[in-house]
């Protein structure tokens, strides 16, 4: 009898036998009692001795002979016991070249551990260190609050916030293997020994400096943060090279908590400095209330979005460097202001003051992570203008109407140019983006009502009312977008679609 023939599945599954792949000879060697041997290698791949004067430990990527197989991914998530979908090193591709001559070339990339580090200078409560002996920069798991405001500063996406937890967490180099004279889990796994640790060269000053002349191209500028990871390659990368996920469109997490918060402060602040102009004189009763109930409502929100709230008293501490700590200092000074303003109300103009001026820190907050699309000529109308549109439909919805329009030309702007933030809103963001004008229109030709009619009915009240009422709606679906447009930089990844 003949046998039967083989399915084309299974030919191929005994040809992935047969393959001599990197990772397939590397556990070979460990499977025959060669490890041992492989002692001398691992300890090739890190420096025998600490970083001298002006050196830090850095990561070295040897490109040409990285495979993509992910190894380093995998030793790294065992190794700190990561959760299912958390990962603190990924595998990207970077593609360019002609028809001819195609170029493809995979990278491994973590924590670069740089010598000015966003996340650190960021953070508000100092859960961030960097090592003054080797550069190696940890964080702190148990003093961080969960606010992610170091994944926002951070420009190569290394920061993870892990839910379950309610912390951030990332890379720190495997110190504690480094400091006993062990590889770190990426680097021993690694079949082709494509990463090893290196001592770089760093002038240690108030403002560090390191060597960014090895770094990957295409990756998020060197210069904002000073990465210490060398990418070294004997292969000369074609000009048009380029992330095979450039293209891809990413819509960023709404951050609801943020949103609500970052209404209903300004319109706070607004109301409350309305009040103290002769404008103030046309604000309905209630509005006397607005500023204690809509900041109560905000601060409470914001607390929604930390991981882990009951930390957030240590927020004073990153002060003199974090515009978070600065935020939440002010805000905190101007509801115990505006309380007090109640019964002292020669303190209505200090509380109206302190919370101006947290609202410019709420507009430092995002414009320091020197993203574009949260640039200061696009944040601050949009945070400043959410205060004067809120505060004058109450007030005068004439002046109102000025306000809502100068911010909606302000906001269409932003989506006729070719930026990624305007992609967004054109493509996967489209019906948020027309809800939000939508709804701003829709205010605009209410604003306008009492003026076209000269009278002051029951109607013309209703009218009013529902356009504060979409107004406010509004300026949420904007601040929702504000979240969710924002570019956000990132290192080469794999393309849409593709293993992560």
């Amino acid at each position: 009898m003949h046998a039967p023939e083989k399915s084309i599945i299974e030919l191929y599954l005994e040809e992935q036998q047969r393959l001599q792949t990197p990772v397939v000879l590397f556990a070979g060697e460990h499977e025959r009692g060669l490890a041992p041997a492989l002692e001398p290698v691992y300890r090739n791949l890190i420096p025998l001795s600490a970083p001298g004067p002006g050196e830090q430990y850095a990561f070295e990527v040897e490109l040409d002979s990285c495979t993509g197989c992910k190894a380093c991914v995998s030793a790294c998530h065992s190794l700190n016991g990561l959760d299912d979908h958390e990962a603190w090193r990924d595998v990207g591709l970077l593609i360019g070249g002609t028809q001819a001559a195609p170029f493809q070339q995979t990278v491994t990339t973590a924590c670069h551990h740089c010598a000015d580090p966003a996340c650190l200078n960021g953070c508000p409560v100092l859960a961030y260190e960097k090592d003054p002996r080797t550069g190696i920069v940890r964080h702190l798991d148990d003093q961080c609050i969960g606010c992610q405001y170091c994944v926002m500063m951070c420009p190569y996406d290394v920061p993870k916030y892990n839910e379950r937890l309610g912390i951030v967490r990332k890379c720190d180099m495997c110190h504690q293997r480094l400091s006993a004279g062990e590889a770190p889990a990426c680097v021993q796994a690694c079949p082709t020994h494509a990463i090893r640790i290196v001592s770089v060269s760093v002038q240690r000053s108030a403002s560090p400096q390191a060597d960014t002349s090895a770094f990957l191209v295409s990756a998020p500028d060197p210069q904002l943060t000073q990465p210490t990871t060398r990418y070294v390659s004997e292969r000369v990368p074609p000009a048009n090279v380029h992330a095979a996920d450039a293209s891809a469109l990413r819509p960023q997490p709404p951050h609801w908590p943020l949103v609500v918060m970052l209404t209903l402060m300004p319109a706070a602040i607004g109301v409350q400095t309305v009040r103290l102009l002769p404008l103030g004189a046309e604000l309905p009763a209630f509005a006397s209330w607005v500023p204690a109930v809509a900041g109560a409502g905000g601060l409470l929100a914001a607390t929604f979005h930390l991981g882990q709230p009951w930390r957030a008293w240590r927020v004073f501490l990153g002060l003199n460097r974090s515009w978070f700590s600065r935020e939440a200092v002010l805000f905190g000074a101007w509801a115990g202001l505006t309380f007090l303003s109640a019964s002292m109300h020669l303190l209505a103009p200090m509380a109206a003051f302190t919370g101006l001026l947290g609202l410019v820190c709420s507009v430092m907050i995002y414009v320091s992570t020197r993203r574009n699309f949260w640039r200061f000529s696009q944040t601050f109308p949009r945070f400043f203008g959410t205060a004067a549109v809120l505060a004058l439909a109450l007030a005068a919805p004439r002046y109102g109407f000025f306000a809502l329009a100068a911010k909606l030309a302000i906001e269409s702007a932003a989506q006729a140019d070719g930026s990624v933030s305007a992609r967004l809103l054109r493509g996967p963001l489209r019906n948020v983006a027309l809800l939000r004008f939508g709804l701003g229109f829709l205010a605009l030709g209410l604003f306008v009502v009492p003026g076209l009619t000269g009278r002051n009915d029951l109607a013309t009240h209703v009218a009013e009312g529902v356009a504060v009422f979409a107004a406010l709606a509004g300026e949420v679906t904007e601040r929702s977008l504000f979240f969710r447009a924002v570019d956000a930089p990132k290192m080469p990844g794999m393309p849409a679609g593709g293993a992560t």
